[in-house]
This record gives structure tokens, sequence and C-alpha cells, in this order.
């Protein structure tokens, strides 16, 4: 594990890549990702504990993430996260929580000064975690605080097939019901409006949203949240000069010809957004969290224990994930360039 020294033609800022739970699929899938984009970019650096990634992967411990793209093309890059106990494939240990914790800040603290170009992250087990104390129910909401911005965050599922927002996240479905408010949809409408325009580089985004109940409540028959919530709010949104329409029933707003309407659907809680998602087109969806002052992306699976250490992990959701930050970095970094003084 020497010094890194040959570079990489075009790249200039790399991504970090954070450690997620070591006894996960994390380490297998970034050295898919680090083979994949070699050759090609976006660079990443690896904030983790380099003895976690297989041993018969060139790994290269740098001292900055300036140096990381400059021996991307023949090493993986690695900013050492030290574990405080070794790791076993399939059998994460809460001692490491610590430095799994430690990758995610460190990223985040490199992202905002502006050493990387965003922050990409491995699955984590928030189980794991919370049994260290972690007090955040995911990325999601710990990303919101270490930006100064608790409960702005937005999440995102992504691919070039489909874009979904859910407005209410990692909760119960029961709790989900009690917490869905008319203010809560117009918050994460315009979070994910304003991201779509600055980040994905769209002019003038089209929002569709989702109804709560079967049918879209059957005007009230099933349900009367479409009337009392969703559409109030929808009719807020487009006096503010958003394009939004709906309340769509949820059974037929993602099919190929409804998708075609949108630029992203926004749901009403995590499975009504991630099922469609993920059953069409799981092997490219991306975990994109919206509102933040740095581009954040990851797969969008989690640590699959089951098969962590059998060489089976196939790692194109993080390849995907990796890609996506580069360009919205691009498309942020360009936005903020012709925004007038």
């Amino acid at each position: 594990m020497g010094t890194c020294a040959a570079g990489v033609v075009g790249v200039t800022q790399p991504l970090a890549l954070t450690m997620g739970d070591p006894a996960g699929i994390g380490p297998e899938i970034t050295v898919g990702a680090w083979r994949a984009l070699r050759a090609t970019g976006p660079a990443f650096a690896f904030l983790g504990d380099a003895s976690c990634l297989p041993r018969d992967v060139p790994v290269e411990i740098v001292d900055d993430v300036a140096s990381a793209a400059a021996c991307f093309a023949r090493a993986i890059p690695v900013l050492q996260s030290p574990l405080f106990t070794p790791v076993l494939p399939g059998s994460p240990d809460e001692a490491n929580a610590p430095a799994v914790i430690d990758s995610i800040s460190r990223a985040v603290g490199l992202a905002r000064a502006g050493s990387v170009g965003a922050v990409v992250t491995n699955p984590i087990s928030k189980a794991v975690l919370r049994k260290a104390g972690f007090p955040h129910p995911g990325h999601t909401e710990f990303l919101g605080e270490l930006c100064g911005v608790p409960g702005q965050e937005v999440m995102m599922l992504a691919s070039p097939m489909l874009r979904v927002v859910p407005v209410t996240v990692h909760v119960s479905l029961r709790e989900a019901l009690d917490t869905l408010t008319g203010e809560a949809i117009e918050a994460a409408a315009r979070v994910t409006v304003a991201a779509l325009r600055r980040d994905f580089g769209l002019s003038n985004p089209r929002l569709a949203v989702a109804g709560l109940n079967p049918h879209a409540g059957e005007s009230g028959l099933m349900g009367r949240e479409e009337i009392e919530l969703i559409a109030p709010a929808i009719a807020r949104l487009k006096a503010e000069g958003v394009d939004v329409f709906g309340p769509v029933p949820p059974d037929t707003m993602f099919t190929l010809a409804a998708r075609a309407r949108y630029d992203a659907a926004l749901c009403m809680y995590h499975d009504q957004a991630l099922i469609p998602l993920k059953t069409l087109d799981m092997e490219n969806g991306v975990n994109v969290t919206l509102g933040l002052p740095i581009v954040r992306t990851s797969p969008d699976h989690g640590t699959a224990f089951d098969i962590a250490g059998k060489g089976v992990a196939q790692p194109g959701s993080l390849i995907a994930a990796l890609r996506l930050a580069g360009t919205l970095a691009h498309n942020r970094a360009s936005s903020l360039q012709e925004r007038p003084e």
C-alpha cells in the first residue's frame, strides 16, 4: 500500500464513498464499482478500513482526497477510518458502529468543505447502529443533522425509468397515516421541484401526486385524505406556479403511459414510492437525498448480510449511485456558476 501517483485524465474532484457496515456487501460492491469505473470515473475515495476490502484488489492509502483521483485508475484510494474489531462477513458487530458513523461524518465534512464533489454511502444496518446508541431512523435523517438542516431532508429514489419521493419515510404505516399533513406534502414538493431544476437540470419539472387511499379515495367513499389534505396542498402548489397534478390513483400512476406525464411522483408513504421503483428498475435505482447543501446518493438496497462474502453481490446500484452523484454534482456546480450576483 503505497502513495498514489498515476493520474486519471479529466477527473479533478473525487467523490467520497463511505464504508457502510463492513460485514455487509459494501466492501464487495465497492470493488465491483471500482473495476467498472476505474477507466472512466467518476473517481472516488473509500472512507473506511482497508482491511475490510478483499485482499486480491489493489488498495492505496491516501492522506487526503486530492490524491484519490491521481491513483484511481490503478488502485482503490482509501482514507482510513479504522475498525474496532475484525470483520466477519455476514456477522455485523456493534463494536464497529463508531467507525461506520465516523465514515459518514467525515464524508459529509469533506463535502461541506468542498473537498469532494458528493457523498455516496454504502448500506448501513439501522438495527446494529441503534444497539450502539445511534438515535436516527436512518442515513437520511442523520445527513440532515450533519448538514445543519434537520427536518429539511427529503428522500428520492431515482432511476432512468422513474423518480419517486415519499412524503413520510422511515416510520410505521400507522404513524405515516397519523403524521401526513398538507404542509408536509407541500414542503416535500417544493424541495423536489427545486432539486429537479438545480441538480437534474429540468427547467420546468412536472410533479404527479399520489392519492393515499384506493382509487384516490373515490370522491370520499374510500377515505377523505384526498379531499381534506392532498387536493388543497396541490391547489396551493399550483398557485405558486408548480406544474403539479393529482391526486392520482396509486394503482395506475406507474404504468408506462402514466410515467410519461411527469418527472417525479410524490407519494404518501415509503412503500407506495419504493415498491414500484424497485420492481421496475432495482438494478439502476439510486437513493438521492434532496434538500441538503451537499449532493448525496446511495444504492437502493441494504446490507444483504445473508450473501456478504460469497462473491455474488451485484454492484449495479452502487455504480449507478456513483455515476448519478457525479452528474448531480456537475449540474449543481453549473447552476451555482450561472446564478446572478
